[in-house]
């Protein structure tokens, strides 16, 4: 969503140039196949405005510079023959407008507001701005994607930075947490799943559309006003797995039986297949709870932190017999960081919610049982624990190696880069108005 709010800004601007291009836009630069003109550089510098972000210190040669690697990029993924789809640009367009749509209250008035004559020209603009962008990533990623460092490498890396440029790392902590879920009935289970049957046979049998029944029963806050639609990646597992395993076993229209994850109960229909993307559709119908079954969960947790304090069960073995979450109790109950996938999370990084659970605690104490209804979903009782503490320090090679590893493969790459865009360039039709003469950029453009 943050994603889309910033391209809405972004598009503003890049469409908004575009009516006038013709009578006033000046060429800043030609980049093989690519033509810069004199408003984009413009744009780039009201979208950075736009987002609260400072433009001091920016000039225009800067800009001109970044708008020439990305046109680069861009050529050669062509030149490169990297696939892509045209369909998959059409179905991203779709989903844009219909996120304009559903943002500015209808079609006429998102034209109005991009001062577009119909929606057709509309469409076809988007596509020509997001199939550039898409290139350029892709021939971003397919530099760097088979660059790797070894563990000799990374070790030069680090002795070659003086003592007094080390990096310092912030605060660490590692976490671990018992969960305790309501136990839900049978009945209320076998409720639910008849429910969510007469829904699949609404659809397949009736003709009502999925995402009519989404947005009638769905109890999914998340999906519920797009038609429970979601786009999930299978490079980026961020959802629950069950959920996943379902979504990507299924064909295209095709609906799965009702199955249950840790959030409730769910039906999908597999919308789209988008290479390593699909757009799917799901209901989720979340089981009532009693208050004798909070009660009873609430009494399960006090009876386990009751015998970790009493020295009857360590931690972590209290974790894997007893904890209701499946993704940590294999762990002793360890969380892992979902931005960084290790064990770590850096206090001023944390989610507000878990700092505020643990900011208090001393390394290997316990909280209180804590009632988390934070997702929306099921309520649940948990207890935490600060199992490992790493105070702010400067980097060491043996404690911090996952970190420094990222940052000499980050400079790997970028070093990578750097090469291609010299052979690039040297090898590649470029053209720099006069204007732009006293420009000093990162890369020889005008190739002295």
């Amino acid at each position: 969503m943050k994603f889309l709010n910033s391209l809405l800004l972004i598009l503003l601007f890049q469409l908004s140039f575009s009516q006038e291009r013709i009578k006033v836009d000046g060429i800043s630069s030609v980049v093989g196949d690519f033509i810069i003109l004199d408003s984009d550089i413009d744009k780039v510098l009201i979208d950075m405005e736009s987002q609260g972000l400072s433009t001091r210190g920016i000039s225009k040669c800067q800009l001109l510079g970044k708008l020439m690697e990305d046109k680069l990029y861009a050529h050669h993924a062509i030149q490169d023959s990297l696939e892509l789809s045209d369909n998959e640009i059409y179905d991203y367009v779709d989903r844009q407008i219909e996120y304009f749509t559903e943002q500015l209250g209808g079609i006429e008035k998102v034209l109005e507001f991009y001062n577009k004559r119909d929606e057709i020209s509309f469409r076809d603009e988007l596509f020509e701005i997001n199939k550039t962008q898409r290139l350029s990533e892709m021939m971003q990623q397919n530099i760097v994607e088979k660059v790797e460092i070894t563990p000799e490498e990374v070790r030069q890396f680090f002795n070659a930075i003086p003592k007094i440029d080390l990096p310092i790392f912030g605060t660490e902590l590692e976490i671990a947490q018992i969960v305790v879920e309501p136990k839900v009935s049978d009945e209320e289970n076998l409720r639910i799943e008849d429910q969510l049957k007469l829904f699949r046979e609404d659809i397949l049998e009736g003709g009502m559309s999925f995402a009519s029944k989404a947005l009638l029963y769905s109890q999914d806050p998340g999906s519920r006003s797009k038609g429970g639609r979601y786009t999930l990646n299978r490079k980026k597992p961020r959802e629950d797995k069950t959920f996943r395993d379902v979504a990507f076993s299924l064909t295209e229209g095709e609906i799965s039986q009702p199955f249950k994850s840790q959030f409730g109960w769910h039906i999908i229909q597999l919308d789209k297949v988008r290479g390593q993307e699909i757009d799917v559709r799901h209901i989720l119908l979340i089981p009532k709870i009693s208050e004798a079954e909070m009660n009873a969960a609430k009494e399960e947790i006090d009876r386990i932190r009751e015998r970790i304090s009493n020295g009857e069960i360590t931690f972590s073995d209290a974790a894997l017999q007893f904890s209701d979450e499946k993704e940590t109790r294999l762990n002793g109950g360890v969380i892992i960081n979902p931005s960084t996938n290790d064990t770590r999370f850096e206090l001023t990084k944390m989610d507000p919610l878990l700092y505020s659970q643990v900011k208090d605690l001393e390394d290997n104490q316990m909280s209180m049982p804590l009632l988390d209804n934070s997702d929306n979903f099921i309520s649940k009782y948990k207890i935490l624990k600060v199992t490992n503490r790493f105070d702010e320090h400067v980097a060491d090679f043996s404690k911090d190696y996952v970190k420094i590893k990222d940052l000499a493969l980050t400079e790997k790459q970028l070093k990578t880069v750097k090469r291609w865009m010299e052979d690039k360039i040297n090898e590649t039709y470029v053209n720099i108005n006069s204007d732009s003469n006293y420009c000093n950029f990162v890369y020889n453009w005008k190739k002295e």
